[in-house]
């Protein structure tokens, strides 16, 4: 219903707790922002893995039965968004397969943009996939390996993949690690009670109690067992390119990611957006939930009264029964309502994390207006997006990004906005902590990526073949 980039997913883990599977469970609730189309969880007990997979949210999948069948002292987790590709339990992770190393099970988040090539051999040599997700092309390449252990057969499947990928496998006696040499998703490492915990984010950390330790490296390989835990960096160094917008919108704000707090970089996006573009105005209100932190951080700067004059419904469903007469700007009001008092009369800084195709923030600039402002000044805490993604994150093709076909003035006539700003680049690394640009993708904001994505890429995303997780 709302006009945002999809989250991609989130993966968790732990060995050495004898209530893995639970935790496990509690960890992608706390993730469940990141993916809401399915989630899954495999544990092990030492000899054997067990699977249980679902459509749908973490607490309607995993109920006191299912969680009691996953029993063992390991298991690994995922929530899933696809970007592409079909959505059904056939593509609900972790997979779980069996070959000639044994059982392995795989949870990915990110994407692989060769893979539909990849596949396409595969099937061409008489491999036969289940999904249509490229995670399941990592398996093929494992299970063909002829190397010795499944760790240096996952080395060699995934070491000239210029791909991101943040995953974790687990075997019936260990789970592994693996986080790409740019470090383009997010992948942690915790500590509860002597286990080993792993996840996209340490939000997931702090509902089970668990301390975050350090982030997996880029191209760090970590694998943990009764042996203890060992590391090593098995893939071809390359420049670090963390992704951006888990600071702009992806990660939940009591997050560490990339080692620093989503809060913090977006307290700063609102502080640098007032100086760079500041409103003659009454009040800051922001977009629930993601405008929050910036908008916070633009009334402290700006030294405006800051305002919740909108109120959002956390109660919606993934589905519900729309009217059958004609209800304006339906799909948005289910979701957010203006406070009138509040809004009556006064000129209003919006304050949101970014514009797509710029339907939703059309309807909530009228609907500000037709709560009573004045005047309506839209403020975005990123750059326009002018190019989409190819490394996990469910964008639009450029012909449908609103900043890469508009100016910001076209923008602004569209959205019927007294005055719109977005914030620069510039400000936007100063935010996050790396002003001179050294360890962020910023494609979408630039177009200029950090690996060779050639423009055939574009029918990749609009054929659909393969679905990026």
């Amino acid at each position: 219903m709302f006009d945002k980039f999809r989250e991609e997913c989130g993966v968790f883990g732990i060995f050495g707790h004898e209530e893995a599977a639970r935790l496990t469970y509690l960890g992608l609730y706390a993730l469940q922002h990141r993916g809401q189309e399915s989630a899954g969880i495999v544990s092990s007990d030492g000899s054997a893995l067990r699977v249980e997979r679902g459509m749908g949210h973490v607490n309607d999948i995993f109920q006191e039965k299912t969680l009691s069948q996953l029993s063992g002292l390991a298991a690994i987790g995922h929530v899933r968004y696809s970007t592409a590709g079909k959505v059904s339990i056939n593509e609900a992770q972790p997979f779980l397969v069996k070959c000639g190393f044994g059982q392995i099970a795989l949870c990915h988040n990110g994407n692989l943009p060769d893979a539909t090539e990849a596949r396409y051999r595969l099937e061409m040599e008489g491999a036969i996939f289940s999904s249509t997700s490229d995670t399941e092309v990592v398996l093929h390449r494992i299970a063909r390996s002829r190397k010795g252990d499944v760790v240096d057969a996952i080395v060699e499947a995934l070491k000239d993949d210029e791909g991101a990928f943040s995953m974790l496998f687990a075997t019936p006696e260990s789970i592994i690690a693996v986080r790409d040499p740019r470090g383009f998703r997010p992948l942690c490492i915790g500590e509860l009670e002597g286990a080993t915990v792993f996840a996209s984010e340490t939000c997931a950390f702090d509902l089970i109690g668990a301390t975050y330790v350090r982030d997996v490296e880029p191209g760090e390989i970590v694998i943990v067992s009764s042996r203890g835990l060992h590391s090593f960096y098995a893939f071809e160094p390359k420049r670090v390119t963390h992704c951006i917008f888990e600071h702009v919108y992806f990660s939940r704000p009591d997050s560490l990611v990339f080692g620093r707090s989503v809060n913090k970089s977006r307290h700063q996006m609102g502080k640098q957006l007032a100086r760079e573009c500041p409103a003659d105005a009454d009040i800051v209100a922001p977009v629930p939930d993601s405008g929050v932190a910036a908008a916070i951080g633009y009334a402290a700067q700006s030294r405006l009264k800051f305002r919740f004059a909108l109120m959002r419904n956390h109660y919606v469903g993934r589905t519900f029964i729309e009217p059958q007469s004609q209800i304006r700007h339906f799909g948005v009001k289910i979701k957010l309502n203006p406070v009138r008092d509040l809004i009556e009369g006064k000129r209003v800084v919006l304050i949101d994390d970014s514009i797509v195709r710029g339907t939703t923030s059309k309807k909530i600039v009228k609907m500000v207006r037709e709560a009573g402002a004045v005047e309506v000044h839209m403020r975005i805490s990123c750059p326009p997006t002018i190019a989409p993604c190819y490394y996990g994150v469910d964008t639009p093709t450029k012909e449908e990004l609103i900043g890469a076909q508009n100016s910001i003035e076209e923008i602004r006539r569209y959205l019927d906005a007294d005055s719109l700003g977005y914030l620069s680049l510039e400000g936007l690394r100063e935010a996050v902590g790396d002003p001179g640009g050294a360890r962020h993708c910023t494609a979408c904001y630039t177009g200029d990526y950090p690996t060779q994505i050639d423009i055939h890429d574009q029918t990749y995303r609009e054929r659909e073949a393969v679905a990026a997780d």
